[in-house]
């Protein structure tokens, strides 16, 4: 194995087409299975975002007068090098990140369908025309990119959330600096690499590893025009508050405690088998996990517990590499470290800790990071494991009498993205589906993550800003609107000064 101080094994930056390193701060990237670290990144100073913003300020001036329909081409050409490379990509994730191949397959799909969308940009950024507003005054709108625009992405889904962002940025116009999380870096970099393969001018898509240092300069320079983010509730607030107070458009999407209602008359066998892939798949390390199961009745409730103790029985923890495996290792020692102190937390404030996944052993793979299914019953709001936002397999079980009794600890909870109910009742779905107050609702489907067509977005403390991430959301968000309205007067035709305001009378 080569030294991780050398270069092959070191992860740096791509700025204005050229990958390089520059000599600055590393860090170690581990290998979530294993527990070593297998590689560095390099963690970009405040100088080397600015070359990269400087780049693709440079990059902007041609690229925005590229028409949109030979900048969708280039989007069609990337979907293709996407799908022939999604096995080494796919490698790369599971590698960095520990979620299961087949789990890693999946994400990556989700954001080719949304390279897929950026596709129609041609179609998407037409605007709109109106003849004879006045006489012989005609008057339409377009969609006009902003500038240098910027991502900052977390480490849960590192080909998927910024394939959210950057591919609609740059085909509405606009260019872009990436600052993917310096945990799971490599997968990141091919893919950049294949955006440039397929024609991606360069200085369009830039790519920067760093830290907060990396972060703070994005959100202050004045080049940058929007900040796109995703990762947990405080982070999200401090950028939205930042780059905002720089006069920086923003979308800032947070964390999340995803409730699941049972109902009495649901299908308790299909409910489990939904709650046991969205409880625990990805090691629970996903925004749109359910990790408290909200049990109308204590026979609905008891009913669920048996199902779930059937089902986690089988769940088979490994790494992510190694076929029939249904879950990895958590994405590092200290993540571990910080999911085991909650499922004490949760021992210790009086919750039944029904299944405990502390202690497990994974053969020749002592050293990852590895935490099997927990469940917790009794769970009572006010509790830890009821508040916080885990992002681990933890899965808590809360009892109550009533659909409202359920609906009114989720609207008391501070954030509002993801819920489901599973239910048998149309009429129960439906209520519950207009007045419940979270901002993507799933009925009998438990992981309700809109489609590529679609918008993604939470409600309360899950989204700061107006516009939500990827879709038509995600169109408006990277373009401003501009309303042109024109006159050409007739040759010959003098007309006195008008002092008042023009109407159409």
């Amino acid at each position: 194995m080569n030294s991780p101080d050398t270069a092959a094994t070191t992860i740096g930056q791509l700025i204005g087409g050229e990958q390089q390193l520059t000599g600055g701060r590393t860090q170690e990237v581990f290998n979530p299975a294993t527990g070593g670290a297998d590689r560095r990144v390099e963690l970009a100073s405040k100088a080397t975002v600015e070359l990269a913003i400087a780049a693709a300020a440079a990059a902007y001036p041609a690229w925005r007068a590229t028409p949109p329909a030979k900048r969708a081409r280039i989007m069609m050409k990337f979907k293709e090098l996407l799908e022939h490379n999604a096995e080494q990509i796919c490698e790369l994730i599971t590698l960095e990140h520990g979620k299961v191949l087949s789990d890693s397959l999946g994400e990556l799909q989700r954001g080719i369908e949304n390279v897929e969308y950026a596709c129609y940009a041609p179609e998407l950024l037409k605007g709109e025309h109106s003849r004879n507003v006045g006489p012989g005054i005609d008057s339409w709108s377009e969609f006009q990119p902003l500038g240098v625009c910027a991502g900052i992405t977390p480490f849960n889904f590192p080909a998927m959330v910024p394939l959210w962002m950057w591919p609609m940025a740059v085909v509405c116009g606009n260019t872009f600096v990436l600052k993917p999380s310096e945990r799971d870096p490599s997968s990141v970099m091919l893919i950049a690499q294949l955006a440039q393969q397929a024609g991606l001018p360069e200085g369009v898509l830039n790519v920067v590893n760093g830290d907060k240092e990396a972060v703070d300069t994005l959100l202050t320079d004045a080049r940058v025009q929007a900040v796109s983010f995703v990762g947990s509730t405080p982070i999200a607030e401090y950028i939205y508050a930042t780059g905002t107070s720089n006069g920086k458009r923003v979308q800032a999407l947070g964390g999340a405690k995803n409730h699941a209602i049972v109902m009495p008359d649901a299908d308790i066998a299909n409910a489990v088998q939904a709650l046991m892939g969205a409880a625990y798949g990805s090691c629970g390390e996903r925004c749109m996990a359910i990790p408290l199961v909200v049990a109308v009745g204590d026979e609905t409730a008891d009913a669920i517990v048996a199902g779930l103790k059937v089902e986690i029985a089988k769940i088979k923890v490994g790494p992510g590499t190694k076929a029939g495996c249904d879950m990895g290792p958590l994405i590092t020692g200290a993540h571990l470290k910080k999911v085991i102190g909650y499922v004490e937390s949760g021992v210790k404030q009086g919750a039944d800790l029904v299944v405990d996944g502390r202690g497990i052993s994974v053969s020749n793979h002592q050293g990852g990071f590895y935490l099997g299914p927990c469940l917790f019953d009794n769970v009572k709001p006010g509790m830890e494991i009821y508040r916080d936002e885990i992002f681990g397999p933890v899965l808590g079980v809360v009892r109550v009498k009533t659909l409202d009794e359920g609906m009114a600890l989720i609207d008391q909870h501070e954030y509002g993205n993801g819920t489901c109910i599973f239910t048998r009742d149309g009429e129960a779905a439906r209520y519950f589906s207009d007045h419940i107050n979270v901002g993507m609702v799933g009925v009998n489907v438990p992981l309700p993550v809109p489609v590529a067509y679609h918008s993604f977005g939470g409600w309360k403390r899950s989204l700061f800003g107006d516009l939500s991430i990827y879709g038509p959301d995600g169109m408006r968000f990277y373009t401003r609107r501009k309303t042109i309205t024109q006159r050409w007067p007739s040759a010959g035709v003098r007309e006195g000064a008008v002092f008042s305001f023009p109407t159409n009378r």
